[in-house]
């Protein structure tokens, strides 16, 4: 159920083409029992008229700052501080520069420097003008802010181009008005175990075995649980990602040391999910001075011995009722092996994904995954990796409420 209703919802609208979708948007919006107040730029208007929002939030729509139907004095400013929730979408990128400059020329961008209400920012543009320099550089200073900005998708565009620059769909705007009115809490009270990134196996001091793992995936996973209501601890391998504010981070380096670090966790854990990826093997031997390439000669011989299974060590030592979620990177058929991978470790759920599929795999911002349980298994288009973990934890909500 949406957490809209009885909420003040105002939607500024800019000029995109894209702005016929915030129809449809402010119905769903007012269908949940939400004051919709909508407020549009003049090139907004050029694309759907005042009237049709008009009909739909049965309130005036709000275009010119000095001509609002508010009867207070400072009714350019009302707005924004009645607000439980500011929506800005479609975003151009005209207005993005504006935002992230602190513009106050026009009603929208008044209402969003006014407003002590969280803000969201749908950004809806072309390819070429979304992936400007300076158009991520507003984003990235929004965010600074405490903005939260929905990336648009990769989809076909007004111009005829496919590309990223789509307007995020309306699922996605509408779970993050309910995140930002106070999210579901479905995880309060719960402790997460996540771990990410790649483990790095020593052969001598300069020298060591690791893998392709950005992280990326288990700090989006951190974030997702910890705006679920969960306590998370995020355990790390190296990465040059900067751990979520309000997530406990312990960094680790080895597998031994990743192993360690979750047993320890384990009596309080509610759940663990292992979106590390953890090495398989490691050195015999680390030796604990730099080897000499004039030592070594031509060829460079190093023996590996298996690490211990960190998932059935979890598994093994697990509380009753602690899920498991494991995550199967494969070059191939990955839902397969994430099928036997459930059956031999015997976990709660599998994340598969193909690392060298399209748009998708190590170092990404995007995911194609499929979730693999003893329920069946859901395949999900290619998404933003914020996206699949916001998906995953309301999974593991769902497991946690059994």
């Amino acid at each position: 159920m949406s957490r809209a209703g009885g909420r003040f919802v105002v939607l500024a609208v800019t000029g995109s083409i894209a702005v016929y979708k915030m129809v449809e948007l402010s119905r769903r919006l007012v269908q949940a029992g939400a004051t919709v107040q909508v407020v549009m730029t003049k090139s907004a208007a050029e694309f759907v008229t005042p009237l049709t929002f008009q009909a739909l939030t049965h309130r005036p729509v709000e275009i010119e700052m000095f001509a609002m139907q508010d009867e207070r004095a400072a009714g350019h400013v009302a707005m924004g501080r009645q607000a439980d929730v500011v929506v800005v979408a479609p975003a151009t990128a005209h207005v993005l520069a504006r935002l992230a400059h602190g513009f106050s020329d026009d009603l929208v961008a008044t209402t969003v420097l006014a407003t002590s209400a969280p803000v969201i920012v749908a950004p809806a543009m072309e390819t070429h003008m979304w992936q400007n320099a300076a158009t991520q550089a507003n984003v990235s200073a929004l965010r600074a802010r405490g903005v939260l900005v929905i990336d648009p998708e990769t989809g076909p565009l007004a111009s005829g181009d496919i590309g990223p620059g789509r307007l995020a769909s309306l699922e996605r705007i509408e779970a993050a008005i309910d995140e930002a009115l106070g999210g579901s809490q479905v995880l309060a009270g719960r402790l997460v175990v996540v771990t990410a990134g790649p483990t790095l196996e020593a052969i001598d001091p300069v020298r060591f075995v690791s893998n392709r793992s950005s992280g990326k995936m288990g700090y989006a996973i951190a974030a997702a649980a910890r705006d679920a209501g969960a306590e998370v601890i995020l355990i790390t391998g190296p990465t040059a990602l900067v751990p979520p504010a309000g997530v406990r981070t312990f960094p680790v380096e080895s597998a031994d040391d990743m192993k360690d670090a979750v047993v320890a966790q384990l009596p309080r854990a509610d759940a663990v999910i292992m979106a590390a990826a953890v090495a398989d093997y490691r050195p015999v031997e680390r030796v604990t001075t730099k080897l000499k390439k004039k030592d070594l000669g031509n060829e460079m011989t190093v023996r590996m011995t298996e690490n211990p299974d960190l998932l059935k060590a979890i598994v093994a030592a697990r509380r009753p009722g602690t899920v498991v979620v494991g995550f199967k990177a494969e070059t191939g058929d990955a839902t397969s092996e994430a099928g036997r991978m459930l059956r031999d470790k015997q976990l709660d759920l599998v994340v598969a994904n193909d690392v060298v599929s399209p748009g998708s795999g190590f170092g990404s911002d995007d995911d194609q995954v499929a979730f693999v349980s003893a329920d069946g298994i859901e395949t999900l288009p290619l998404l933003k990796k914020s996206e699949v973990a916001r998906r995953l934890v309301a999974k593991l909500a769902e497991r946690l409420a059994r």
